[in-house]
């Protein structure tokens, strides 16, 4: 590979280097909630920031300190224990902390049945503030 060509791969391979995004993971409280008026206010498939939530959807309520961590609108994140990649679309009560509310749709009687565990939850955050969503 000649002079020219490998210092282009190498500026490459810094810019993709400086682009990836750190993982954090850290053990919270998960709990389950549905898309009832019971559980939430007059529009139970609207997010706290306005997203629109649906059953089937994989998303997830954080509390207010996991958004300062980092875990904010539209992140994806994993959870221990469930398949899949699930997204921040909504934010839990102000008085939680180290907390993410699991979103089963219409399925209150499988909220029930997972009730409240920890679990580790996996994330990465952006690098820069122009890398969120």
């Amino acid at each position: 590979m000649r002079t020219g060509h490998l210092w282009v791969v190498l500026c490459a391979l810094v810019v993709l280097i400086g682009a990836m995004r750190p993982e954090q993971t850290m053990t919270v409280t998960a709990s389950a909630y549905n898309s009832t008026r019971a559980q939430t206010d007059d529009n139970p498939n609207e997010g706290a920031w306005g997203d629109e939530i649906t059953p089937g959807m994989q998303v997830v309520a954080v509390s207010p300190d996991l958004v300062e961590a980092g875990l904010d609108r539209e992140n994806e994140l994993q959870i221990e224990g469930l398949p899949g990649t699930w997204t921040v679309l909504d934010r839990t009560a102000p008085r939680h902390r180290r907390r993410i509310d699991i979103y089963m749709g219409t399925d209150v009687e499988a909220a029930v049945k997972w009730g409240q565990k920890k679990v580790t939850i996996r994330w990465s955050t952006p690098t820069s503030p122009s890398d969120r969503p």
